[in-house]
């Protein structure tokens, strides 16, 4: 699912809002997020999971065409943990019925 298939299917099952000030919202939410993460901040959705950011220090690479050793600077990386009751409803609505 893409943004805007969100914004839709939230505009579908709430027809009284608009679609314009449901993507404001939505826009909003994410903004947010990534300012908390930015700050360093745990964001935390409860039944859905948290988002944290992990740092990974400066290291060598190598460019995979020439074989290169190129400096690689240090850098933020997005994680996310999913919470106990999405695993368990992503478990149960996979499963073969009997």
């Amino acid at each position: 699912m893409i943004k805007s298939e969100l914004i839709r299917r939230i505009a579908s099952q709430n027809p009284h809002l608009y679609e314009r000030d449901i993507e404001k919202v939505v826009n909003a939410i994410f903004d947010e997020m990534v300012e908390a993460l930015r700050r360093g901040d745990r964001v935390e959705l409860r039944g859905f999971g948290a988002f944290s950011v992990r740092l990974r220090g400066p290291h060598e690479g190598r460019n995979p065409r020439t074989g290169a050793v190129v400096p690689v600077a240090k850098k933020a990386w997005p994680f996310f943990k999913t919470g106990k009751e999405m695993r368990v409803r992503l478990n149960r609505e996979t499963l073969p019925s009997d």
